[in-house]
Protein backbone atom coordinates (compact mmCIF):
# COMPACT_ATOMS: atom_id res chain seq x y z
CA UNK A 1 0.00 0.00 0.00
CA UNK A 2 1.31 3.26 -0.65
CA UNK A 3 0.40 5.79 1.83
CA UNK A 4 0.11 9.70 2.16
CA UNK A 5 -1.18 12.54 4.21
CA UNK A 6 -3.62 14.44 3.78
CA UNK A 7 -2.52 17.26 2.10
CA UNK A 8 -0.86 14.88 -0.73
CA UNK A 9 2.92 14.36 0.28
CA UNK A 10 3.49 10.69 0.51
CA UNK A 11 4.76 8.53 3.11
CA UNK A 12 7.79 6.91 1.27
CA UNK A 13 9.13 4.91 4.68
CA UNK A 14 7.37 1.33 5.94
CA UNK A 15 3.97 2.95 7.67
CA UNK A 16 5.27 1.02 10.58
CA UNK A 17 8.28 3.40 10.76
CA UNK A 18 6.34 6.84 9.48
CA UNK A 19 3.83 5.59 12.78
CA UNK A 20 6.71 5.55 15.08
CA UNK A 21 8.43 8.58 14.33
CA UNK A 22 5.34 10.42 14.42
CA UNK A 23 4.68 8.96 17.95
CA UNK A 24 8.10 9.69 19.26
CA UNK A 25 7.60 13.57 17.82
CA UNK A 26 4.10 14.45 19.31
CA UNK A 27 5.00 13.00 22.49
CA UNK A 28 8.07 14.86 22.87
CA UNK A 29 5.82 17.91 21.89
CA UNK A 30 3.88 17.11 25.11
CA UNK A 31 0.86 15.71 23.02
CA UNK A 32 -1.43 12.52 24.14
CA UNK A 33 -2.14 10.64 21.19
CA UNK A 34 -4.97 7.82 20.58
CA UNK A 35 -4.72 6.19 17.21
CA UNK A 36 -7.70 5.06 15.23
CA UNK A 37 -7.88 2.91 12.44
CA UNK A 38 -10.53 2.66 10.03
CA UNK A 39 -11.21 1.61 6.08
CA UNK A 40 -14.23 2.57 4.22
CA UNK A 41 -15.23 1.70 0.21
CA UNK A 42 -16.79 3.03 -2.83
CA UNK A 43 -18.39 1.14 -5.81
CA UNK A 44 -17.36 3.16 -9.05
CA UNK A 45 -18.53 1.32 -12.20
CA UNK A 46 -16.73 -2.18 -11.86
CA UNK A 47 -14.18 -1.42 -9.17
CA UNK A 48 -14.16 -0.60 -5.89
CA UNK A 49 -12.51 2.12 -4.21
CA UNK A 50 -11.09 1.23 -0.92
CA UNK A 51 -9.46 4.28 1.82
CA UNK A 52 -7.57 2.95 4.66
CA UNK A 53 -6.66 5.61 6.99
CA UNK A 54 -4.91 5.80 10.74
CA UNK A 55 -6.36 9.30 12.62
CA UNK A 56 -3.70 10.38 14.78
CA UNK A 57 -5.95 12.38 17.48
CA UNK A 58 -4.23 14.60 20.15
CA UNK A 59 -6.05 15.19 22.99
CA UNK A 60 -7.74 18.73 23.37
CA UNK A 61 -5.62 19.65 19.97
CA UNK A 62 -6.81 18.59 16.91
CA UNK A 63 -5.78 15.69 14.81
CA UNK A 64 -4.35 14.61 11.82
CA UNK A 65 -4.34 11.35 9.42
CA UNK A 66 -2.33 8.89 7.15
CA UNK A 67 -4.17 7.86 3.80
CA UNK A 68 -3.73 4.33 1.69
CA UNK A 69 -6.54 4.03 -1.08
CA UNK A 70 -6.48 1.43 -3.51
CA UNK A 71 -9.13 -0.35 -6.00
CA UNK A 72 -10.30 -4.29 -6.72
CA UNK A 73 -12.50 -5.41 -9.26
CA UNK A 74 -16.10 -5.39 -8.66
CA UNK A 75 -17.74 -9.04 -7.98
CA UNK A 76 -18.60 -9.46 -4.55
CA UNK A 77 -21.50 -9.07 -2.20
CA UNK A 78 -22.31 -6.15 0.45
CA UNK A 79 -21.30 -8.28 3.34
CA UNK A 80 -18.58 -9.43 1.73
CA UNK A 81 -17.12 -5.69 1.28
CA UNK A 82 -17.73 -4.53 4.64
CA UNK A 83 -15.86 -7.60 6.30
CA UNK A 84 -12.82 -7.07 3.91
CA UNK A 85 -12.61 -3.21 4.53
CA UNK A 86 -12.51 -4.52 8.85
CA UNK A 87 -9.92 -7.20 7.14
CA UNK A 88 -7.83 -4.17 5.80
CA UNK A 89 -8.19 -2.29 8.74
CA UNK A 90 -7.16 -4.67 11.23
CA UNK A 91 -4.31 -5.62 9.03
CA UNK A 92 -2.71 -2.57 9.55
CA UNK A 93 -3.77 -2.46 13.56
CA UNK A 94 -1.63 -5.71 13.66
CA UNK A 95 1.38 -4.01 11.89
CA UNK A 96 0.58 -1.08 14.41
CA UNK A 97 0.08 -2.66 17.31
CA UNK A 98 3.56 -3.39 19.10
CA UNK A 99 4.60 0.21 18.31
CA UNK A 100 1.47 1.55 19.99
CA UNK A 101 1.97 -0.67 22.63
CA UNK A 102 5.35 0.49 23.49
CA UNK A 103 4.88 4.13 23.48
CA UNK A 104 1.37 3.01 25.60
CA UNK A 105 -0.74 4.84 22.78
CA UNK A 106 -4.39 3.25 22.98
CA UNK A 107 -5.90 1.70 19.56
CA UNK A 108 -9.20 1.79 18.42
CA UNK A 109 -10.67 -0.10 15.52
CA UNK A 110 -13.70 1.68 13.35
CA UNK A 111 -15.43 -0.24 11.21
CA UNK A 112 -18.16 1.62 9.02
CA UNK A 113 -21.20 -0.71 10.26
CA UNK A 114 -24.32 0.68 11.13
CA UNK A 115 -25.90 -0.68 14.48
CA UNK A 116 -28.77 -0.13 13.55
CA UNK A 117 -30.73 -3.18 11.73
CA UNK A 118 -32.47 -0.61 9.29
CA UNK A 119 -29.41 -0.15 7.54
CA UNK A 120 -27.96 -2.95 5.05
CA UNK A 121 -24.59 -2.82 6.33
CA UNK A 122 -25.70 -4.24 9.66
CA UNK A 123 -25.44 -7.44 7.86
CA UNK A 124 -21.77 -7.82 8.92
CA UNK A 125 -21.57 -5.99 12.12
CA UNK A 126 -21.71 -9.50 14.17
CA UNK A 127 -18.97 -10.96 12.11
CA UNK A 128 -16.81 -7.52 11.63
CA UNK A 129 -17.62 -7.11 15.98
CA UNK A 130 -16.29 -10.39 16.18
CA UNK A 131 -13.12 -10.28 14.22
CA UNK A 132 -12.40 -6.91 16.19
CA UNK A 133 -12.49 -8.49 19.13
CA UNK A 134 -11.25 -11.54 18.68
CA UNK A 135 -7.88 -10.21 17.60
CA UNK A 136 -7.88 -7.84 21.12
CA UNK A 137 -8.43 -4.48 19.24
CA UNK A 138 -11.27 -2.15 21.13
CA UNK A 139 -14.28 -1.84 18.34
CA UNK A 140 -16.39 1.11 17.30
CA UNK A 141 -19.23 1.64 14.59
CA UNK A 142 -21.74 3.59 13.69
CA UNK A 143 -22.23 6.56 14.50
CA UNK A 144 -18.97 6.19 16.96
CA UNK A 145 -16.56 4.74 13.98
CA UNK A 146 -15.65 8.54 12.45
CA UNK A 147 -12.28 7.02 11.01
CA UNK A 148 -14.31 4.98 8.78
CA UNK A 149 -17.78 6.48 8.01
CA UNK A 150 -15.92 10.14 7.99
CA UNK A 151 -12.67 10.22 7.83
CA UNK A 152 -12.19 7.01 5.64
CA UNK A 153 -15.22 8.21 3.87
CA UNK A 154 -14.18 11.69 2.68
CA UNK A 155 -10.76 10.11 0.82
CA UNK A 156 -12.66 7.27 -0.81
Amino acid sequence: MQWRRYDGRRITQPIEKAVEETIVRETAEGHRLKVCIGTDSQVRGQNIEFATVIVFLREKRGGFMFIANYKSKMGIGLRERMILEVGRSVEIAYALCGILDKYNVELEVHADINTDPHFQSNVALKEAMGYILGMGFVFKAKPDAFASSACADKVC
